[in-house]
């Protein structure tokens, strides 16, 4: 077994970890479960580059590779709609008692700006359409790679979910040091990051539909498909 392979399995056995640690109240477990999510994410990319750089490609690591970036995914949006829930989707209460709905953006001059379960979803179910699509696709011996937009779309995913991490660790600091959240310092800090997370989720969204819809028009479809000019 390889060093990307081995990579790509901590990736999948750290996945989990990184959810469970953002629910444990305590600033110094969710500034850490920050810190996990950006080793997990930027270890997304090196395994690949590394693989291809040292001759590594394994029939494993393209098996397990995908697995590890939508389990990661999982793992990482729920723990986000649990502490980011609206109210009336109260039924995450039961996973996090007393935190439920407790850490949603909060925008300036806007209010709350919480993670409601359609997006969740939307962002899920592009991509199991997208591996399915594939996966049919290359039947046809059609190859699909990322496209501009796609990969527009996993840097503006990864930054909403990297912010939102952050936002659960800075908003449980504040607390625990009992900080004047009323102050010019707090605003300006809390504000760019609400900005930030909120910015990076609309991008995310848009892009996760214009990403797919892309997709579809260069290769229709899995009974008609075709093959773009190089």
């Amino acid at each position: 077994m390889n060093l990307p392979t081995l990579i790509t399995i901590a990736r999948i056995a750290l996945a989990p970890v990184v959810a469970w640690l953002a629910l444990v109240p305590s600033a110094p477990v969710r500034f850490g479960a920050f810190l996990l999510y950006l080793v997990v994410a930027v270890s997304d990319y090196w395994d690949g580059y590394l693989a291809r750089t040292r001759g590594e490609v394994s029939d494993l690591g393209k098996v397990l590779d995908p697995l590890a970036d939508k389990l990661f995914l999982v793992c990482v949006l729920a723990a986000m709609y649990v502490l980011q829930a609206p109210s009336s989707e109260s039924w995450a209460s039961r996973v996090a008692p007393g935190q439920a709905g407790a850490f949603p953006f909060r925008m300036p001059s806007v209010g709350s700006v919480p993670l409601p379960l359609w997006i969740i979803l939307v962002v899920l179910a592009r991509e199991a359409v997208m591996t399915v699509f594939r996966a049919l696709m290359q039947r046809h011996g059609i190859v699909i790679g990322a496209s501009r937009s796609a990969k527009w779309k996993t840097g503006f995913q990864f930054t909403w979910m990297g912010t939102a991490y952050f936002w659960f660790f800075l908003w449980t600091w504040a607390a625990a040091a009992r900080w004047d959240t009323a102050t010019a310092g707090w605003a300006v800090l809390s504000g760019f990051t609400a900005i930030v997370g909120t910015g990076a989720m609309v991008g995310a969204v848009v892009l996760t539909f214009w990403s797919l819809g892309e997709y579809f028009v260069r290769y229709g479809s899995p009974w008609a498909p075709r093959r773009p000019a190089a």
